[in-house]
């Protein structure tokens, strides 16, 4: 990212370091000697302070501590040749965007976020978008004759040169990140799709699909779309399309009579399209092939995986297929890196559960568990706590079933329980490696739980799910599962129940006021009923009002009195009953605040704590 290429010829200085390579005017030599020896005593060349490193610019703004520094300069000692920036930013001690922001500062160039509205679509056309992607340089804007353009390395005199003869334009510098130049990029292009599915449904036949086996590359391309043969253009289009709408499935359900696409975006499932039921063989047999799965065996359910690359970013889906009375069903699990890599305070917390949480996770040893059912958000809120963990310090390892996500700190454990891997296998295991930080998948058995509390008694950190209906629930059901209320009074520390509502688009907001019956309930909740919003629904929402999602959490720490309480084995109603009594913060009471911040709906919160006390 900070390299510089060598070799070949140097093109023309380019105006950046003209500037930097101005001197001070010396005295002119056409004066008379008198006065010329005047000049000299009075002329003398400014002070120049040194200019200051990247590293120097991060320590003083606080992006790094001084022991990073120290650690990444002892790094560097045993890796010579590599840039000590590049060693921070694999420490994760700052972030891209900390790190090119100092470099720009040093350069006297100015550094830009990016995103599509401060990109002019006739700047951008001048590069083509497999260029841009592939050396990260952007045209952003024209200012008169000048192009303005968005570089990740601006020291890269030569790709300079070579975009000034491509665009045929002079060039001012901006810095920017990778990952805004990937992002505008696919912005700018999805709407560039020419792509009409009638025409590929009308040319399409089942013998489109041959049984043979697929030899290419498990990564799929979707970007090459129009060479292959029409199922194979179909099926990549329906990948593509729901990628580009942000859903995290795709449904392939066969009926009597006919074939119905849906996505599940934000939660909710949308009837995408309804393709003739004859192309139904053909769709599930491509599929089957993009995941070497058995396409002859029709009666058993099989579960693959592909790897697909949509705009040069990696895609991981999961395929499972169900014979039903009508035909098999095909759903497609879309695993993106991007919904999954959120910051913890991105995530919905309040600012007060915010500080608990992550003093929580910062303690040596305990348990902390999140609750909550399937779909609720509970391995995000896991991944984002874990990634604010320095993993240069910590023995951080998870056990998982199955590895959805890639951490770059943590050491991840695949289930296997056909051979006998697992989850307490696995963990009896970790717990020879000299973990710090462990985190399970979930605890579904005496056995794991059991282990788990040992781990945690013993100076352990463990990280885990249950799927229970709100934080007290999680007690009881560790001691119906097997473990002393003993134990688990000592070795729990908090538990995060948690739900996901959906955020009212921000593009078709109006003020909202509820129904009397909703007002008044609304007051007694202690709220003010006029404080609330909707969405009127518009092409950018599919006419729902919502676009995307946020946490709502009820965060139950454990005290001395709450642990004594446990250790008498309460039922679930006198524990939530003592928890309310000393000042928890249910589910629907965080959901009805963020109604008032005007983030999301009554109607949406009760819907997702109808079960939530």
């Amino acid at each position: 990212m900070f390299g510089r290429r060598t070799g070949g010829a140097a093109p023309a200085v380019t105006p950046v370091l003209e500037a930097a390579a101005k001197q001070p005017t010396p005295p002119p030599h056409d004066l008379p000697p008198s006065d010329i020896a005047e000049f000299e005593s009075l002329w003398q060349p400014p002070a120049q302070s040194p200019r200051k490193s990247v590293e120097q610019l991060l320590l003083e703004c606080g992006h790094i501590t001084a022991e990073q520094l120290e650690q990444a300069k002892s790094v560097q000692a045993q890796t010579p040749g590599k840039p000590i920036v590049q060693i921070l930013l694999t420490m994760n001690a700052a972030s891209e965007a900390q790190i090119l922001a100092a470099q720009a500062q040093t350069l006297g160039l100015p550094f830009e976020s990016l995103d599509k509205s401060k990109i002019d679509p006739e700047a951008f056309k001048l590069l083509a978008a497999d260029y841009i992607r592939k050396h990260l340089v952007i045209p952003i804007r024209r200012e008169d004759s000048v192009l303005v353009l968005g570089m990740v390395d601006p020291t890269d005199v030569f790709l300079l040169d070579e975009v000034r003869r491509r665009t045929k334009h002079q060039v001012r510098i901006v810095v920017t990140t990778a990952a805004d130049i990937h992002r505008a990029v696919e912005q700018l292009t999805n709407t560039n799709i020419d792509l009409k599915v009638e025409e590929i449904i009308k040319d399409m036949a089942e013998d489109d699909v041959q049984v043979v086996h697929d030899t290419q590359d498990d990564v799929t391309d979707l970007a090459k779309i129009g060479s292959e043969s029409p199922v194979i253009r179909f099926v990549n289009y329906l990948i593509f399309d729901a990628i580009k709408q942000g859903a995290s499935d795709i449904h392939i359900e066969p009926k009597e009579k006919e074939l119905k696409v849906r996505y599940r975006i934000d939660g909710i499932l949308f009837e995408a399209m309804n393709p003739p039921h004859s192309m139904h063989p053909a769709i599930v047999s491509r599929l089957k092939i993009m995941a070497n799965l058995d396409i002859s065996e029709r009666r058993m359910p099989q579960d693959g995986r592909i790897r697909a690359m949509v705009h040069s970013r990696k895609v991981d889906l999961r395929l499972s297929t169900l014979p039903t009375a009508c035909g098999e069903k095909c759903v497609l699990r879309i695993l993106d890196n991007r919904t999954i890599s959120v910051a913890l305070e991105d995530l919905g917390f309040s600012e007060e559960v915010l500080t608990i949480w992550k003093r929580q996770i910062e303690q040596p040893h305990g348990i902390l568990l999140v609750t909550g059912p399937t779909g609720s958000g509970k391995t995000t809120t896991l991944y984002a706590s874990l990634r604010v963990m320095d993993g240069n310090k910590l023995n951080i390892s998870t056990v998982e079933d199955p590895i959805e996500y890639h951490l770059a700190a943590a050491n991840q454990v695949q289930v296997h329980e056909k051979i006998g891997m697992t989850f307490s296998a696995a963990l009896r295991s970790m717990l020879r490696q000299d973990p710090d930080v462990v985190m399970l998948g979930e605890i579904r058995d005496s056995e794991t739980a059991r282990i788990a509390v040992q781990a945690a008694l013993t100076g352990h950190l463990v990280l885990s799910t249950l799927h229970t209906n709100d934080a007290p629930a999680s007690i009881t059901r560790l001691i119906n599962i097997g473990v002393e209320p003993y134990l688990i009074s000592a070795a729990v520390n908090a538990i995060l129940a948690q739900r996901l509502v959906r955020k009212i688009c921000p593009h078709c907001k109006e003020p909202y006021i509820p129904s009397a019956e909703m007002r008044e309930f609304l007051t007694l909740q202690g709220f003010n009923s006029q404080a609330t919003f909707k969405g009127k629904g518009c092409d950018r929402c599919r006419r729902s009002g919502y676009a995307g999602r946020l946490g709502i959490y009820e965060l139950l720490v454990m005290d001395d009195s709450l642990r004594d309480q446990v250790t008498r084995n309460p039922d679930v109603t006198q524990l939530r009953k003592l928890c309310r009594e000393r000042g928890l913060v249910t589910l629907r009471e965080d959901g009805f605040a963020k109604v008032m911040h005007g983030l999301t709906t009554v109607d949406e919160v009760l819907r997702v704590t109808e079960n939530a006390l």
